[in-house]
């Protein structure tokens, strides 16, 4: 029991002696001096897994985050001029599309149809506004038209964007055609010549398919011929120029715009009054499946002081022959503007006598649009090669070549021409 009490084991200085080797021992080991030059070996585990502060850890995220932003935008800085410079490679200069074209074109043939002037070319970009008659009557919103007066109006809507698409599009077709003239007629359809702005300003929403025609002429190559058929048209806006039942022109309106052609490219005009007008009656065309109470239709088409045969090439390869660019047994109904060329074929070919076009050739790359309106171009060439985008399967270009053909005219409908699966379409004739 005396050694329970023995002051020794109250000594201060031996127990404070005592607690400091303690601490360097176990309590602070990673204050040891380091042995053999390595650092102190921990002995905790939470010591191992320390993680650093959380000021450090955001330092380090916000640097890692902008070397990531950094590079993702010089990556993408090279790919945009990457693209650019094969843009520019690819479309080249207008000047050097014209030089070789010269260079190519044989002379005798260049000089059957002179070129359009480039006041003429101007002239393309100016717009009339159509008189059109207004009853001031209301319509309403059909199957896929506006219905006013007994009439379907398709509405339109198009932007700078589609236009520069079209131009961009007529661009490339004109440097892949070596050696051709190119020229590019888009047209108007029965909404912007026979609905007053009133309406298309309220109950029937359209925009301008002049401004629309006025962005894609205004933004095509100086070797391609911009026609403008939309004046010509204005200017009978008030005549049977489109169908009440249908989407297309009558041959009439087709007429006015072979008419646009014929003095752009500085050729004799077919006079109408030479010609004889054939008739129809009866003609219900697109809009009359879907909608009621419109004014059944005529289809006029006119026999020329000449004589014109025809070849047509369907889809399966076969050709058959006619005597005539018109299907003569056409009847009343829904299909009766099909008498034109034969309706929608891959190729099809007229053979001219007219005086006018001795030696002359040229193809209409085009979609319905252009059936009414190719057979007047008989008048000007001895053959003419109406090409559907849609349905052809050959290279434009080798066919022009192996055909001896010097002039392409592309026509297409505002509607078609503001749509990309067409578009598509037209750039299969030279891919």
């Amino acid at each position: 029991m005396a050694d329970k009490y023995n002051l020794d084991y109250f000594d201060d200085d031996r127990v404070a002696a005592q607690r400091s080797q303690y601490r360097r021992e176990y309590r602070q080991p990673m204050n040891r001096p380091p042995q053999n030059g390595r650092g102190p070996v921990p002995n905790n585990r939470n010591n191992v897994h320390r993680k650093p502060p959380k000021r450090k850890r955001f330092s380090r995220r916000l640097r890692n985050r902008i070397i990531i932003v950094s590079v993702g935008i010089l990556i993408l800085i090279l790919i945009i001029t990457m693209i650019s410079s094969m843009f520019r490679a690819c479309t080249g200069s207008d000047k050097k599309v014209d030089n070789n074209s010269d260079k190519t074109i044989p002379p005798t043939q260049a000089a059957t149809t002179q070129p359009a002037t480039q006041a003429a070319n101007a002239a393309a970009l100016n717009f009339v506004t159509p008189n059109i008659q207004d009853d001031n009557t209301t319509g309403y919103m059909g199957t896929n038209a506006y219905i006013w007066n007994g009439a379907a109006y398709e509405l339109f809507g198009g932007d700078e964007y589609r236009a520069q698409l079209y131009a961009d599009s007529i661009n490339s077709y004109q440097q892949k055609l070596s050696g051709i003239k190119v020229y590019n007629m888009v047209v108007p359809n029965h909404t912007e010549m026979g609905l007053p702005q009133r309406l298309k300003n309220s109950s029937a929403p359209s925009d301008s398919q002049a401004e629309n025609i006025k962005q894609i002429y205004s933004k095509l190559n100086s070797s391609v011929t911009p026609i403008n058929a939309y004046n010509k048209i204005a200017e009978h806006c008030n005549e049977y120029v489109y169908y009440n039942s249908d989407h297309h022109w009558t041959g009439l309106g087709a007429y006015y715009a072979y008419t646009a052609f014929a003095e752009a490219t500085n050729q004799a005009v077919l006079d109408l009054s030479t010609c004889t007008e054939n008739k129809i009656e009866g003609f219900t065309g697109s809009f009359a499946n879907t909608n009621d109470g419109l004014t059944t239709d005529t289809v006029s088409y006119w026999t020329f002081p000449y004589n014109v045969t025809m070849d047509v090439t369907d889809s399966n390869g076969t050709t058959s022959n006619y005597d005539s660019p018109y299907y003569q047994y056409a009847e009343a109904g829904s299909n009766t503007y099909s008498l034109f060329i034969m309706g929608d074929n891959p190729l099809t070919v007229l053979h001219s006598d007219s005086e006018n076009g001795t030696g002359k050739k040229i193809a209409v790359v085009k979609e319905s649009y252009g059936n009414a309106f190719s057979p007047y171009l008989t008048n000007n060439y001895s053959e003419v090669h109406i090409i559907d985008f849609r349905y052809f399967g050959q290279n434009l270009a080798d066919y022009c070549k192996q055909n001896g053909i010097t002039e392409v005219l592309y026509l297409n409908g505002i509607m078609s021409a503001n749509t990309q699966v067409q578009l598509d379409s037209m750039d299969g004739l030279l891919n």
